[in-house]
């Protein structure tokens, strides 16, 4: 043991100088260059590595039951580990039975499950890819979907129709299951051709019926499980009446959304007699199927349009005709496309401290989403990781770290695709041998160039800051003194904040300039600079570093929180709002602004309270409010504006325009406008028509119309009869006021319609620059039809285009002409017979000389302050206001924010006024990004560079998901639960706690507690009961906190035949293994009968004599105990007085002793107090008592491993030697109730030390062994170990926290012979994830020692430590302690002390079996 520890002491030594040797070997050379004046000549330059994906995982549908591969392939050189992300977590593959690696990184998933609760395969999967000393990378997202159950939105009814028409069937399923939809005719599978389609709806369409189609309908969905059939519909086809009926539509168009390449078909489907024909429009342009090769009519008249293009998005319009009449119907196509890359990002060399950026620019419909992926990790914004000109990252002040492979993620609703680049960093000696132009920033490109030999400046001198604002410094230097001219001297300011490693540089612009301004700094904070002149040989020494404080910005008031606003009446508003949460015993008064929405006067009113009430405002008109907080300093941060409108009212006004028509001899056309919208007052729902005979005022007639109806036909009417009509407009408020009386006499006869129309009586033409404005009066003959009017035009010539409008239209624009040309045109009327004489003008057109208005610049220096988990303040700056900043004009700004998560997550929208708003309802612990645009007037910019910002986290808003229980295969106590992580995490999950127990209806403090630590997803719990009903539920943790507790899922122990039960048994059974008993209450007694059953199986009762021996055996055998512990300190008191060095060692984890190897303390004998309860002390120095002491192994690799030898006894001893009881893995159910706590003992103040586990193999006594420092003063600690024995005792009544009940497993137990273990080591199965029972330890750090409970000053207060109870020892292990001893005491003396202690043994033996 002493060789060993010399060895492990001159290896940690020989370590030190070695990294000592390899530090002064990497900071000479860079030294050496310094002073010389040129690089190093025989660096080397590294090579980029090619690493990329071969192939990458597409998304897949499946069913349930069935298997799925996603396929996945990297290269690279050596070849990369292949790892699979589930929704964003790792896949635990090693313990999945469905779920497994294919040799090529494929993921291969067997069994596919999928239900209504829970559904663990279905999800977003990607591929990473690592290649250690490299980096990572990751694919593009695959989304895996599992046709869910079938559900019918709509069945098949019965019908009947016409023969020689179409009928449908309608079959509507999950669109995920249209694929799996089929039809049958009379219950035999129904053959689709020409005539009867499937729509992919699932839609039954049969074109042409005849008497053949009639029968019993049904679809059938197979989805992999059992099929489901639709209700049963007749089709009755009926014979053709031969006397017409209505056009109607079967089924219209609807909407669609495709991607470039799928197939598109626009369903549409008429009845009626005449049969019509269909024909298909798009934006008014006729579609010719029968000769194209993409566009296909189908049976019924649905459009098929195959392998869309960007071209095929637009309107399409369904004519149904059967030349009685015509329907038509429309529907849009949208095409959206995948997300390509225009430009991808290059690899870069570069050096430390320099700027650099990758440049990433994405196409794709709807527009891509970009993140910034580093080596599998999500480039989050900040000060030095910036996302510039919209997509591309700039990486600032770059440091070794920084080195790796970067990856831009473009992302939108239809896929996302990836594309990477690596950086490497090379040494300061190392020229960068090519500089892509986009790879570096204007601020670092100076300066790489090799070196020449020659002489380097000196340090700059007297660097200061001759100017420091809230977020700039100015800094000003004198020239090196070995230049003191300096005209051909560069300098580089270096600068950082204090406490970050990550250093920028900002350059001169021109030779001989000695000052800089550096911009964009944080008021209040600490900032490092140092300067460095260059001159055509190299970089020079760098002067001191400078320490510079930016100014603090002044105090001023918060924004005003729960600003709210509603509508008292039609004129007036009520805002209320309280006072704000920073600046509060200082506000001196609210201004309260508000303003009419669509206009650019804001008015203000001075308040002094937290409520006002607006009076005077417009009915019905929405304003927006904001307040703003004034104190010493002015005013504060606006609150973000809310917008009300006034309760409507009845029209103020009557509509406008009225006109009439008369139409022919029976019938007057209506034409109006609405009220201004000013005297609207509200929602107009409709207008009343009233008319009535010239001749008689009585007789007046009413009729309403709908609020977008402008114009109504009135028929029934007397030839020749003047009529008189006025209307009125309604709202839900009522009628308001309405037009004047305005008449119309009807004709005599209809009008002529057997010549084609006379001229127009008057044609006027208004140039401007590239339109004329057209307008005319009809014919003076009004007896002649006109049915509208043909405009020609053209330059010099008026038959180069035609355009024909409506007969009631008075004017037209003739749009998109050149400036300055002169144009004919000419104006025609016509009707059915044909067109009448022209009538002809000419006009030029103005020269063009208006500019367009110029864009205002963006906003800048946008930046993202996080105030909560749901609240961030975006501010920025406007460069196109004075110095000031201070907005005097009606501008306004408008800022837009948006996630990336989920991809297709749309922008959201506010507009402010001043130069900040605030952003609330957000989600938290998620990344959000925010961008701002100025408007004025008709001149608005383009959106701001991304500011991003974090939310803070929240506790978890869900439980755990997809709990399983399942028992561990040959061990039928054993369980193993596992879980996937919450839903709304709101945070890193830190951890889960599981409560189990066989009553689901007990109060939550009466279930047994498990934590798990980390984001372990499985664990297992050991010796719980057979064939026994047990409930579990999980509840994870965040930073912030406990999540709610997941739905109970109930599992039974199976029940064990004779080969399962033995080993349990006897592990649970023998002596020293350290079993839990339940706590069966005070009046429990323990058996006599040898059972020791953890479970407390019920024994026959004592006598009273038997009793009687046991209790005059105990009190004989604690007087021998107590006299041998008082000879064993007597003898250590005098062995302490002896010795001049002090030497510490821990034996199984129990004691800590002092002094040479002759003075070492014996163990203490290894008793068990029945119902020893351990309390731990309130104020503990441990931040978190009840599971951050013990480090819990990831994966049974950490275990510290034992020698072979220990094997045999691992098994049983598994329970013997627990440490903290909140952190052990493998626990009892019998042993538990409730939280417990570490059990905590008072010792002499000192670090807590962490529970170790002692094996009781000699060849790995020294890896449990503590070794500290010693000194020579004594130091009774081994009596003061069980300080806390009755204190505890004694509180156990006043105390209200949850106790650790520490129990034998026999009464006398404890004074037994120690039980030879069977031979044969048992198995011992680590393949899953559980807290091992040995501590974690590290190499390079000492094993801690542990101190039992034993006898010796009560009462003392002293701080709290963890304490680990142990069985009694085994045979080998009560020789490996006598073994270890021997040079401290003589061997006849402690042998006749055992062998007095065994036959006390064998009597107690020999009275019990009597």
């Amino acid at each position: 043991m002493a060789a060993e520890r010399g060895a492990r002491r001159l290896l940690s030594t020989s370590s030190f100088w070695l990294c000592c040797l390899l530090l002064l070997g990497r900071r000479a050379p860079g030294a050496a260059a310094a002073r010389s004046g040129s690089p190093q000549s025989g660096s080397s330059i590294r090579t980029f590595t090619p690493f990329y994906f071969l192939v990458e995982p597409m998304d897949t549908l499946s069913v349930r039951g069935s298997s799925v591969v996603l396929n996945c392939s990297a290269y690279s050189e050596p070849s990369p580990k292949i790892e699979w992300k589930k929704d964003g977590t790792f896949l635990n593959l090693v313990s999945d039975d469905r779920r497994q690696l294919l040799p090529d990184g494929s993921l291969f998933i067997s069994n596919v499950v999928h239900s209504k609760h829970n559904k663990p395969d279905e999800g977003y999967y990607q591929c990473v890819a690592t290649v250690e000393s490299l980096g990572t990378i990751v694919s593009r997202t695959a989304k895996l979907t599992v046709a869910g159950l079938p559900r019918f939105a709509s069945q098949p009814e019965p019908s009947s129709v016409y023969a020689g028409n179409s009928a449908i069937l309608n079959c509507e399923v999950n669109a995920d299951l249209v694929p799996f939809v089929r039809w049958e005719l009379n219950r035999q599978p129904l053959l689709l051709d020409d005539r009867v389609i499937k729509l992919p709806s699932g839609t039954l369409v049969i074109s042409n019926t005849t008497e053949g189609d009639r029968g019993l309908y049904r679809c059938i969905v197979e989805s992999g499980g059992p099929p489901k059939y639709s209700d049963e519909a007749e089709l009755k086809v009926l014979p053709d009446p031969e006397v017409t009926s209505n056009l109607v539509f079967l089924k219209q168009p609807s909407s669609l959304v495709r991607v470039i390449g799928q197939s598109a078909v626009l369903s549409c489907v008429a009845s009626g007699l005449p049969l019509p024909t269909i024909k298909w429009m798009k934006n008014e342009e006729a579609l010719d199927t029968e000769s194209s090769e993409r566009l296909v009519l189908l049976a019924g008249g649905s459009l098929e349009i195959s392998d869309v293009t960007e071209d095929d998005a637009g309107t399409y319009f369904c004519v149904a005709d059967n030349g009685n009449e015509t329907v038509e119907a429309q529907a849009e196509l949208t095409v959206q496309a995948h997300p390509e890359f225009l430009k991808q990002p290059t690899n870069i060399y570069a050096h430390e401290s320099m700027d650099i950026v990758f440049e990433c620019e994405v196409t794709g419909k709807p527009t891509p989403t970009v993140k910034w992926v580093k080596n599998g990790d999500m480039v989050i914004p900040s000060d030095y990781f910036k996302i510039v000109k919209e997509h591309n990252l700039q990486v600032l002040g770059l440091v070794k770290s920084d080195e790796g492979f970067y990856q831009c993620i473009a992302e939108n609703d239809v896929g996302n695709a990836q594309a990477g680049a690596q950086l490497i960093i090379l040494e300061h000696d190392v020229a960068i041998p090519t500089l892509p132009p986009t790879s570096l920033t204007s601020a670092t490109t100076d300066h790489l160039a090799p070196a020449t030999t020659g002489p380097l400046p000196s340090a700059p001198r007297d660097v200061v800051a001759s100017l420091v604002s809230t977020r700039f410094i100015k800094l000003t230097w004198r020239t090196p003194a070995s230049d003191p001219h300096g005209d051909n001297l560069t300098y580089s300011v270096f600068y950082t904040k204090e406490g970050i490693a990550r250093e920028r540089v900002e350059n001169t612009s021109h030779p001989g300039e000695m000052q800089v301004t550096i911009q964009n700094l944080m008021p209040a904070t600490v900032y490092i600079f140092r300067v460095m002149a260059h001159n055509k040989h190299g970089s020079g020494e760098s002067s001191a570093p400078l320490r510079v404080e930016t100014q603090p910005e002044v105090q001023l008031p918060g924004p005003a929180p729960n600003i709210r606003a509603y509508a008292t009446s039609p004129t007036s508003i009520t805002v209320t709002w309280e006072t704000p949460l920073s600046g509060n015993g200082e506000i001196q008064n609210y201004k309260l602004y508000y303003m009419e929405k669509g206009t650019d006067k804001e008015q203000d009113v001075d308040i002094s309270s937290h409520s006002h009430t607006i009076n005077g405002l417009k009915k019905y008109t929405e304003y927006s409010f904001r307040v703003v907080a004034y104190n010493k300093h002015g005013p504060g941060v606006s609150t973000q504006d809310i917008a009300v409108q006034t309760l409507s009212d009845v029209p103020s006004a009557a509509p406008q325009n009225l006109s009439l028509e008369v139409r022919n001899s029976k019938s007057i056309m209506i034409h109006w406008q609405p009220p201004p919208p000013a005297t609207q007052n509200g929602q107009i729902t409709g207008y009343k028509i009233r008319y009535r005979k010239a001749s008689r005022k009585s007789d007046v007639t009413e009729t309403l119309v709908a609020g977008t109806q402008l114009s109504q036909l009135i028929e029934g009417l007397d030839r020749g009869t003047e009529y008189n009509f006025r209307v009125a407009a309604l709202t839900g408020n009522g009628t308001g006021p309405a037009t004047d009386w305005l008449s119309a006499e009807t004709f005599e006869s209809d009008l002529d319609e057997t010549r084609v129309p006379e001229v127009p009586s008057s044609l006027h033409v208004r140039p401007l620059v590239t339109s004329i404005v057209v307008s005319w009066t009809p014919p003076e003959n009004q007896n002649i039809v006109v049915r509208g009017y043909a405009i020609g035009y053209g330059i010099g010539s008026p038959h180069a285009q035609t355009i024909k409008v409506d007969y009631k239209q008075r004017y037209y624009t003739i749009e998109n002409l050149d400036p300055s040309s002169h144009y004919v045109i000419t104006l025609k009327a016509f009707n059915n017979v044909g067109e009448g004489i022209p009538l002809y003008e000419s006009a030029v057109t103005r020269p063009h000389t208006v500019p367009d208005p110029t864009p205002m610049m963006p906003p800048v220096g946008v930046q993202a302050s996080i105030l909560s988990h749901d609240t961030i303040r975006i501010t920025w700056a406007d460069n196109s206001l004075p110095k000031h900043q201070k907005i005097t004009d009606s501008r306004y700004y408008t800022v837009r924010w948006k996630t990336n998560i989920p991809a297709n997550t749309k922008y959201k929208n506010a507009n402010a006024t001043t130069l900040s708003y605030l952003v609330t309802g957000l989600k938290a612990n998620t990344l959000y990004e925010f961008s701002v645009m100025v408007t004025k007037g008709r001149r608005s910019s383009t959106w701001s560079m991304t500011a991003h910002g974090t939310t803070f986290e929240l506790v978890p808003t869900s439980p755990p998901k997809d709990v399983t229980v399942v028992s561990k295969e040959g061990k039928p106590r054993t369980i193993i639960v596992n879980w996937q992580p919450p839903s709304e995490a709101n945070g890193k999950i830190t951890g889960y706690i599981i409560y189990y127990s066989t009553d689901v209806n007990a109060e939550i403090h009466d279930w047994v507690i498990e934590p798990v630590v980390g984001n372990r997803l499985t664990h297992q719990i050991q010796e719980l009961t057979l064939d026994t009903p047990y409930y579990f539920k999980i509840q994870a943790r965040n930073s912030k906190g406990m999540g709610p507790m997941s739905d109970a899922v109930q599992f039974r122990t199976p029940k064990a035949d004779s080969s399962d039960k033995m080993p349990n048994d006897q592990a649970s059974g023998s002596a020293g293994k350290g079993s839990r008993l339940p706590d069966l209450g005070s009046d429990y007694k323990p058996p006599m009968s040898g059972s020791n059953s953890p479970h407390g199986s019920p024994t026959s009762p004592l006598d009273s004599n038997m009793l009687l021996v046991i209790i005059v055996s105990v009190g004989v055998i604690t007087i021998v105990v107590v006299v041998i512990i008082a000879v064993f300190c007597t003898r250590r008191t005098t062995s302490h007085q002896k010795k001049k060095r002090a030497a510490c060692k821990s034996v199984n984890g129990s004691h800590k002793y002092k002094g040479n190897s002759k003075d070492v303390k014996p163990p203490d004998l290894w008793i068990h107090h029945e119902r020893l309860e351990l309390k731990p002390i309130d104020k503990s120095p441990d931040p978190n008592p009840v599971m951050t002491d013990t480090p819990i192994p990831r994966n049974s690799q950490d275990i510290t491993p034992v020698d072979n030898s220990m094997d045999s006894n691992i098994h049983q001893r598994r329970n013997s030697y627990r440490g903290h009881e909140s952190e052990d893995s493998m626990s009892t159910l019998a042993g538990r109730r409730g939280m417990r706590p570490k059990m905590m003992m008072p010792f002499d103040s000192q670090p807590p030390q962490q529970s170790v586990r002692n094996t009781p193999s000699t060849d790995t006594m020294p890896a449990s062994s503590s070794q500290t420092c010693c000194t020579d003063h004594q130091d009774p600690e081994g009596a003061t170990s069980s300080s806390y024995l009755a204190s505890s005792q004694e509180e156990d009544s006043g105390q209200s926290l949850p106790t650790a009940h520490v129990r034998p497993s026999h009464p006398l137990k404890s004074f037994a012979v120690p039980a030879i273990p069977p031979p044969g080591p048992p198995t011992y199965d680590p393949a899953l994830p559980s807290t091992p029972l040995l501590s974690q330890q590290a190499l390079n750090h000492h094993l801690h020692s542990v101190k039992t409970a034993s006898i010796g000053t009560l009462g003392r207060s002293r701080p709290p430590m963890p304490v680990v109870v142990p069985s009694a020892p085994e045979v080998q292990e009560t020789t490996r302690m006598l073994e270890d001893s021997e040079s401290s005491y003589e061997p006849d003396e402690l042998t006749k002390e055992m062998a007095h202690l065994e036959g006390l043994m064998k009597d107690l033996n020999a009275i019990t079996t009597a």
